[in-house]
């Protein structure tokens, strides 16, 4: 961080937190498209967590000081430096509950960032592949790392949850080619240069052995300690974790209790749409028979087509009507996903420089047939004009916010909840007026309700309500959470099983989805009473999505006045 000094401002501490945090962290290089982190790894032992905490607690005697100077209570200064200071004390207090110690999960820990990051490599010059060949034999001594990580937190009496840890193997399995598919890191460098070839399978094969040594240390040694300890958290240590995805100290409580309301509202609401396509049908039902009945696609390059039409079509419907989107922000592109994951579909945001596009991911789980009436909605919410919107709007216009309030700070409340919001923005503007479609809007909007209820549920033993119609009076268990959203979802059962696993691994997480779309229709709804008839959703949606990150905390008054 020597590029400060005494005058530095909020801003420009923020941004030399990023410039440091990449130098201890090249995955983050990778995502941001910064040249000259591509070969390398993150330390992912102890000592290397501790040196984040002492980049974070160092920034913050640095934020301290700019604080003070003269030009420092600007909108855009205050904005940056009230961000920095909330995410990295929530950092703190994670690494100070030793989380790092017990990291795993089925799409969160270390080592799947580490996949993740190849994943978002380029692959247009020979000198991509050899970056990809360099970071391929970094990785055993990364992954090493990560199980002294695991090591310690065992000899400390810190278990990971046996849950994610037997997902972890299965997946490192699939990766590695135990089913039969070949490894990964193989596939990802078949196409390499010929005159790369034999750097390139010899580093994948680097790889591949590293990743089968760490998923048979978990098999054979960490699992077999770990084995009884509990897959939940905890009050305590998830109030730590809602304080880090939600960016404020949430009323558990009340929280829990929003759940359940917008459960009841959502099932009757579902009542009626299921009753115009199979009438005297539970919603369920009737999800089950579009599953295999209803309108969907065929093929797996098939239905990644369609899935980029869904999303060029609302950018020329959206944009100049109800957002003002800069060319470069259009871009974006639909991908199938690598196998070995997580069922959900996720978002990757553009580079930087916008070289690399954002980018929509659809797991198959080895499907070739996609009903639709579960995926226009999500790709809304992924997409346009959810995630991508967002995160591309970040992207293009960090040069007035900063590089850390438009990447790094991001606070996964925000995000979720826009993109919920997209979802619903999207059924108010008349987008889902089939019932096949619009069933399944109000499907995933349900499995977000269904989030906040079993997340909060599990992790610190709260009762399902006396008056509920499921068990009521019963402290959540994970197959109780699993009976329940699988009585309330038309997904796929593997899909709903991958859920609970990471609701168990990633504490606090899923319930930013409902509780964040909450926070963005107060917002919406404020800055309308406070226009009247003048209001201009075109220039709010704007606005709101060029303030960059901000907490839950900090979300409603800044949109609410705009």
């Amino acid at each position: 961080m020597s590029n400060l000094t005494s005058s530095s401002l909020p801003r420009q501490v923020a941004d030399a937190y990023v410039d440091a945090l990449i130098e201890l962290d090249p995955l983050l290089g990778t995502y941001l498209g910064v040249p000259g982190a591509a070969r390398r790894l993150p330390d992912l032992s102890p000592a290397g967590a501790e040196a984040l905490a002492a980049l974070a607690r160092d920034t913050l005697d640095r934020l301290a000081e700019a604080e003070t100077l003269p030009g420092a209570d600007s909108d855009v200064e205050r904005r940056c430096g009230r961000l920095l200071r909330e995410r990295l004390t929530a950092e703190l207090a994670v690494h100070a509950a030793d989380e790092h110690l017990r990291s795993v999960s089925n799409l969160n820990s270390p080592a799947h960032h580490v996949r993740e990051a190849f994943a978002l490599m380029p692959t247009d010059t020979p000198e991509n592949y050899a970056d990809i060949a360099a970071r391929m034999r970094a990785l055993p001594a990364a992954l090493a790392g990560y199980r002294a990580s695991l090591t310690e937190g065992l000899a400390r009496k810190l278990p990971g949850g046996p849950r994610q840890v037997a997902t972890m193997v299965e997946q490192f399995g699939e990766w590695t080619g135990d089913g039969g598919s070949g490894s990964w890191f193989a596939g990802l460098v078949a196409d390499g240069p010929q005159e790369l070839r034999d750097e390139l399978d010899a580093a994948a094969a680097e790889a591949t052995t590293a990743f089968t040594g760490l998923r048979d240390w978990l098999r054979d040694s960490y699992a077999p300690a770990v084995e009884g300890a509990p897959d939940t958290v905890g009050r305590e240590r998830y109030a730590t974790w809602s304080r880090m995805w939600n960016g404020t100290d949430l009323d558990l409580d009340e929280a829990y209790a929003y759940g359940w309301s917008e459960y009841h509202r959502l099932h009757a609401e579902m009542v009626g749409e299921a009753a115009k396509i199979l009438p005297g049908k539970d919603p369920w039902e009737v999800l089950a028979h579009l599953d295999g009945h209803g309108q969907a696609i065929e093929g797996v390059e098939e239905v990644r087509e369609w899935l980029q039409g869904i999303m060029d079509e609302a950018i020329d419907a959206l944009d100049g009507t109800h957002f003002d989107l800069a060319d470069r922000v259009k871009k974006v592109e639909a991908r199938i996903a690598p196998p070995g994951g997580a069922a959900a579909p996720y978002y990757t945001a553009p580079s930087e420089d916008f070289t690399r596009p954002g980018r929509t991911w659809l797991p198959t789980m080895g499907r070739t047939r996609f009903p639709v009436f579960d995926l226009v909605s999500t790709w809304y919410h992924e997409g346009v004009p959810g995630h991508h919107l967002q995160l591309a709007q970040w992207a293009h216009v960090a040069g007035d916010l900063s590089r850390y309030q438009a990447s790094v700070g991001l606070v996964s409340a925000n995000v979720e909840g826009w993109a919920l919001y997209a979802e619903r923005l999207m059924d108010e503007l008349g987008f889902l007026t089939d019932p096949e479609r619009r069933l399944g809007y109000l499907d995933a909007q349900m499995m977000r309700a269904v989030r906040v209820i079993v997340d909060i549920g599990l992790h610190t033993g709260f009762a399902v309500p006396a008056d509920s119609p499921f068990h009521p009076g019963e402290t959540w268990t994970p197959e109780l959470a699993r009976e329940f959203f699988g009585r309330h979802s038309g997904r796929q059962p593997e899909f709903i099983d991958s859920e609970i696993i990471r609701y168990l691994g990633m504490p606090a997480q899923a319930i930013g989805y409902k509780l964040g779309e909450r926070a963005w229709l107060l917002g919406r709804e404020a800055a309308r009473a406070a226009h009247g008839d003048a209001f201009d959703a075109k220039a709010w949606h704007m606005a709101a999505l060029s303030q960059g990150s901000l907490g839950l905390d900090d979300l409603v008054a800044e949109i609410s006045a705009l």
